[in-house]
């Protein structure tokens, strides 16, 4: 589980995002679209087993190199990632529980192992979190990070309520609302917009939830965490971009619930908001994909619909195997391996 709300609302209560005891997105947002509860029943029951591959996922041993490069990444599955910025390394999202849930019998289970070990990363310089939600917040993850690293927690407001409670010590907890930063490392980390929601079985959005600036001297990084489509993007792209690398969710979206999650289309029309200054420039990661069945769409539809989107927009597109390591300075010729899976 993790911190009450009563432990939590201290950090949280003098935000101009936490209103009525709840943290609240710029835009009108909704979990669940009215009306829509029967639908979800309909789909749970008749479309649960599509988001599941049908043979094994292909994976990549990683192999970090020994020092952090100018601009790469490592894409783990779903969200978790490290990245590696003029140098320096910080991990995302890091996930690496063998279920999205507060149970270890029920509740969304891996569809593909992880692809290495976490005792097995380089040293890192900081890990940032994007929300509380299990798929992005893991306790058996946060414990093994507390005991092979030192790198700080760096998190929207309240999560460090749990962090506390799961024995982070405070001098490795930073908390930002929107629009914060912090710098480690030569990097500028700054915690951005996102519209999505918080909780972890107390309610809903007792904590911040965003999206993260990683900017270092010559090269700046987007990690969308988790979102839904919001014009934040175009103010974030203006005031942060263009970025070189920007890591955006392209699954568990749905007719159901379209305010919080992206669906790939958005995703490519994000990457375009945010090089709004640099329309050629960036390259896309997408993330939120192949790791957990959260939704009711195909395994790999969300990288299929992305691909075709992004060639009609002329955007650039990397989509690495699990613990594959995409170095910049050379990418990899584009390889469809998740049609093995299907």
């Amino acid at each position: 589980m993790g911190a009450s709300r009563r432990t939590i609302r201290p950090y949280v209560a003098a935000s101009p995002r936490f209103r009525d005891g709840d943290f609240h997105n710029t835009v009108p947002s909704s979990m669940v679209t009215a009306g829509q509860s029967g639908s979800l029943l309909r789909e749970a029951l008749t479309h649960r087993s599509h988001g599941r591959p049908t043979h094994p996922v292909p994976l990549t041993a990683p192999q970090p190199a020994g020092a952090a490069a100018e601009l790469a990444v490592t894409w783990f599955g779903h969200a978790s990632a490290l990245l590696e910025v003029d140098g320096a390394r910080v991990l995302v999202d890091p996930v690496w529980g063998e279920r999205v849930s507060p149970s270890r019998v029920v509740g969304p289970k891996r569809l593909h192992p992880v692809p290495g070990p976490l005792e097995g990363l380089p040293p890192v310089d900081a890990v940032l979190i994007s929300h509380d939600h299990y798929d992005h917040l893991d306790l058996p993850t946060v414990r093994t990070l507390l005991r092979t690293q030192t790198a700080p927690f760096v998190v929207p407001l309240g999560i460090g309520a749990h962090l506390r409670r799961w024995g982070v010590p405070e001098s490795r907890i930073v908390e930002l609302d929107w629009d914060g930063v912090h710098t480690v490392a030569g990097l500028t980390l700054t915690c951005t917009e996102a519209r999505h929601f918080s909780g972890r079985g107390i309610g809903n959005n007792p904590t911040l939830w965003s999206s993260w600036v990683v900017a270092g001297p010559r090269h700046r990084v987007f990690f969308g965490g988790d979102t839904g489509y919001t014009p934040a993007f175009e103010r974030i792209g203006l005031r942060h971009g263009p970025f070189d690398l920007s890591l955006l969710p392209v699954g568990a979206y749905g007719a159901q619930w379209p305010d919080v999650h992206m669906d790939p289309e958005e995703a490519v029309r994000a990457q375009q908001d945010l090089n709004a200054q640099d329309l050629g420039g960036g390259l896309l990661l997408p993330i939120h994909w192949a790791t957990f069945n959260l939704a009711f769409h195909a395994w790999a539809e969300p990288v299929q619909r992305l691909l075709a989107a992004a060639g009609t927009a002329g955007v650039r597109v990397v989509v690495p195997q699990p613990g594959q390591r995409v170095d910049a300075a050379a990418l990899p010729e584009p390889t469809d391996w998740w049609s093995a899976a299907i």
